[in-house]
């Protein structure tokens, strides 16, 4: 099948989860076309059966704010038409699926029907999309779509609960291809992060408030004080700058690493022993997933999709959002013991493997299939 995908470029869970599954596509013989604005951080060399076409999209002194929608509802036309594709994957609600919708409105000016699926990922529904200058679209965009899936049951509640949604939303969980990790790292070079006697905890977002970062570094606050520790803090946003300030007023600024953005989360994983994950919400929890692939233990709190990942006394432990203290212990319980660390990231490690890609592949070429066999029932 030729698919086109349309996602963000960057290193957020949505970019990465549309990019790997394109990837996965191509190596199952599908005809994969990337449309975007630059090429996808987690897209490596192309190949025969990927494509991807850069999204333009013209300055003029007229607009205020260049109108990307309108370039990308262009380009997927374009695209459609010269390499013939037979369905488009949007990844979040806004602005793909509103773009998709009008790139199928053209193209039927021209009969040809496009299937579309649109896969919601959370902040486009959470937090942009129920916004009153938004939902309207994000309703009628959602209610266009071919088929739509969500990528944790929470999240596909609280959409139902948002949006006057016509029609069935199928979960289909985020996924983890565990046979790219390299894990043959050495002793030494973790002794780039740590000493011997300390326990590694982890970190990895885009800092944003949602995060609740300042959690993390409490947690870790608590926790070097009855164990050698040291804390990785990977990414880059906007709380950065005020944990590293955090960092200095605690004392604790020699025993935290911030790594900034980083291609190499399996080196770090590798080594690590703990991740930490106190957001205020998490429509999937792909960090956490990612670090239990990497037999990570997880203490994050019990919010949106994340207990559909992290399972509470097997793979880590779940607590309130904000109950710091509680997370410490909870870290402090898993880390003061050898064994009992060993068993908490052998679990996590278990549990990861329900989300093997090849494991969730199938569900979405079925949903593709659906698609494909109804287009032309479509109300367009």
């Amino acid at each position: 099948m030729k698919i086109a995908i349309v996602c963000y470029p960057t290193f957020g869970g949505s970019g990465v989860v549309a990019t790997e599954l394109g990837i996965a596509l191509a190596e199952r013989g599908h005809e994969v076309h990337f449309i975007t604005y630059q090429q996808p951080v987690r897209l490596g060399l192309l190949n025969n059966n990927i494509h991807f076409h850069e999204v333009h999209v013209p300055k003029y002194p007229l607009f205020q704010y260049q109108p990307y929608e309108l370039a990308l509802s262009s380009k997927l036309v374009d695209t459609i038409k010269q390499y013939g594709i037979e369905l488009l994957h949007v990844h979040y609600a806004i602005p793909h699926a509103y773009a998709g919708y009008m790139a199928k409105k053209m193209l039927k000016e021209e009969d040809i029907y496009i299937p579309m699926i649109t896969t919601l990922h959370g902040t486009d529904i959470t937090l942009v999309g129920k916004h009153p200058f938004y939902k309207t679209a994000v309703t009628f965009s959602i209610n266009k779509s071919d088929v739509v899936t969500s990528v944790s049951e929470d999240l596909k509640q609280k959409t139902l609960a948002i949006f006057d949604v016509e029609s069935d939303i199928e979960v289909i969980p985020n996924f983890i291809d565990s046979s790219k990790y390299h894990n043959g790292f050495t002793d030494c070079q973790r002794s780039l992060m740590a000493k011997d006697d300390e326990k590694i905890i982890t970190h990895i977002s885009n800092f944003r408030e949602v995060k609740r970062i300042p959690d993390v570094v409490d947690i870790f606050y608590r926790v070097q004080q009855k164990l050698p520790a040291k804390l990785i803090m990977v990414g880059e946003g906007p709380a950065k700058e005020k944990a590293e300030r955090q960092c200095e007023r605690l004392g604790i600024e020699d025993k935290v690493l911030f790594l900034g953005n980083s291609n190499e989360i399996d080196r770090i994983l590798c080594f690590s022993d703990l991740f930490l994950l106190p957001s205020e919400t998490e429509s999937f929890g792909l960090a956490a997933l990612e670090a239990m692939a990497n037999k990570v233990a997880v203490v994050s709190s019990n919010t949106g999709g994340i207990p559909e990942v992290n399972e509470h006394g097997v793979t880590g432990f779940l607590s309130d959002v904000g109950n710091v203290e509680e997370m410490a212990k909870n870290a402090l319980y898993i880390l003061e013991d050898d064994a009992r660390l060993e068993e908490f990231k052998e679990n996590a490690f278990k549990v990861s493997k329900k989300f093997q890609i090849q494991n969730i592949l199938p569900l979405y070429e079925e949903v593709y299939e659906k698609a494909y066999k109804s287009r032309y029932r479509n109300s367009y």
